[in-house]
């Protein structure tokens, strides 16, 4: 059994000694690194899409006796006279949602008559009982249109439905994360990357369809499942063609997409139809088809599967792109060590020692479960990506919560990661791994903890003139605590991306693969179920 993993290692390492050959990020990585970042691009928006695609919109009950029939004002005036709701210590108003005061018959002479539009100067308190009714029409504070309208899904009895949008989408990314990985060894690195992306975009066309709720978690369900795939592989693909000394580097840059990729959706105020958004991510995904003629499969991946030529043929042709030559000691070494493993796993079939990959995943499962060190290791490296999870995507999806134009608040959360990941490479260099981790966490955690504390002191978010605008307008925007928010999201992303490498380093090399991309990731995905839960509560 030993004979196989040695010469894994060594075809490994000459395969490294090939990259710097034929140039370690030539124009031939370059140009297939660029294709490979594009789809992240739209797999990073439809992660977050349903922030939205499901989002509640602000909105008020309809009142026939005061509003405007055509143009009706969410923060008229009056609203507070004949809506009930609550006062905070800035004076601002917040209406209730769903319920309206009952209007004085006696004042009111043609109040039932829906098509009246009565004047602002008739619209007193005299002219409303104390009593409050349910509404079935409602008045909205800007043109979004979410789910929330298709639907009917307003008041509060139907939040959790809300929620359980982003519980439905974090599921699939389980299903996903899990099902890619696996596919991806068996069939191929290229295929399944390209089935994610296609498949992304056509649930998620799906999805812009839907003609009910019930079918809009399903697609939407669909639509994760494919999502998860894109960005781990794409990973892995850009990453394995890339030369040692650029390999941190590009892995850095990917991040970089993603972000850009998330920041995307702060344009969705320019597509305040949910459906409109949706088939604006989904549609130009189905350009990466022409991948499968572009994109090259994993040179690591055809080794790991012994179809030396094929890998052979993509090395020769990088070296032409890139305009170097590979020396023909190296490929004469290389092709020898490869004759050399083959020959050991032959042997090893022959004498019955062979072991499927599955059973090294289960043999990997009871080594860890022996080892009490082992064990102590993964219980805090799971705590540690649950506690990421649940941060990173609280902050991302409560971005819209924040004083100030929602749009420009969620694209500044989601491009303050840029920094982060910076941030994270500048940690590991200087600092080292523990303390990369523990200074990134407990940044977010005391500005996190800070802006918490700032919102309770001063009461409520910062009133502007007109309080249908309080949470859309800059200049009511508390700039404290969106500077706050900021850095805790910066702190957190830097975590994350710790958090990746210090759990590759710290497994043995046979296990480290079977932690770093199948465990942790899922532990990952559930701490993101219990964020989108949070978000609506």
């Amino acid at each position: 059994m030993s004979a196989p993993a040695a010469g894994a290692a060594s075809a490994v390492l000459d395969f490294d000694d090939i990259l710097v050959e034929i140039g370690e990020f030539g124009r031939f990585q370059r140009r297939n690194y660029l294709l490979i970042c594009l789809p992240v691009l739209f797999a990073a928006a439809n992660s977050l899409s349903y922030v939205f695609t499901a989002g509640s919109p602000t909105y008020r009950c309809y009142v026939p006796e005061c509003d405007k029939l055509d143009d009706a004002e969410y923060g008229a005036d009056w609203v507070s006279i004949a809506v009930p709701g609550s006062w905070s210590k800035r004076g601002h108003f917040t209406p209730s949602t769903c319920e309206r005061f009952v209007a004085n018959d006696g004042h009111f002479e043609s109040s039932s008559d829906p098509w009246s539009a009565w004047p602002l100067d008739q619209c007193f308190a005299e002219n409303f009982t104390t009593e409050t009714e349910r509404c079935h029409q409602f008045v909205y504070g800007s043109s979004e249109r979410t789910i929330v309208q298709q639907w009917g899904l307003q008041c509060p009895e139907n939040l959790w439905k809300m929620a359980f949008v982003g519980t439905v989408h974090f599921a699939g990314l389980v299903v996903g994360t899990a099902l890619s990985g696996y596919l991806a060894d068996r069939y191929g690195r290229k295929h399944i990357f390209l089935f994610c992306i296609v498949f992304m975009a056509l649930t998620g066309v799906a999805q812009a369809l839907s003609w009910d709720y019930i079918s809009f978690l399903f697609f939407a369900l669909l639509n994760a499942v494919g999502t998860s795939g894109v960005y781990p592989l794409a990973f892995i693909i850009g990453v394995e063609m890339v030369g040692p000394r650029k390999r941190e580097m590009s892995s850095i840059v990917l991040n970089y997409f993603y972000a850009v990729g998330e920041a995307l959706l702060g344009l969705s105020v320019f597509l305040p139809d949910w459906r409109q958004l949706q088939l604006a991510l989904s549609v130009p995904p189905l350009i990466c088809v022409a991948y499968f003629w572009l994109v090259p499969e994993s040179v690591r991946w055809l080794l790991a599967r012994n179809r030396r030529e094929q890998a052979g043929v993509i090395i020769r042709r990088a070296a032409k792109v890139n305009r170097r030559d590979i020396s023909v000691e190296l490929m004469a070494s290389f092709k020898q060590q490869e004759l050399d493993a083959e020959t050991s796993q032959e042997d090893d079939v022959e004498g019955g020692l062979h072991v499927q990959k599955d059973d090294k995943i289960w043999l990997a499962i009871k080594e860890v479960a022996g080892s009490p060190a082992l064990m102590g290791r993964y219980a805090i490296l799971l705590l540690i990506w649950a506690v990421n999870a649940i941060v990173y995507y609280g902050l991302s999806l409560n971005a819209t919560s924040l004083s100030g134009n929602k749009y420009l608040n969620f694209a500044l959360v989601c491009l303050v990661e840029i920094p982060g990941y910076s941030l994270a490479w500048l940690f590991l260099r200087r600092f080292g791994r523990r303390v990369a981790l523990s200074g990134s966490l407990l940044l977010c955690s005391i500005t996190c903890v800070a802006s918490g504390f700032v919102t309770l002191a001063q009461g409520d978010w910062i009133p502007c003139q007109n309080g249908a605008e309080s949470r859309h307008s800059w200049s009511c925007a508390n700039w404290l605590v969106v500077t706050l928010f900021l850095v805790g999201k910066l702190g957190i992303t830097s975590s994350f991306a710790v958090i990746y490498t210090f759990t590759a380093e710290m497994m043995p090399t046979e296990r480290r693969r079977w932690c770093d991309v199948h465990i942790c990731p899922l532990r990952c995905d559930a701490g993101s179920i219990c964020a989108s839960i949070g978000f609506v509560l």
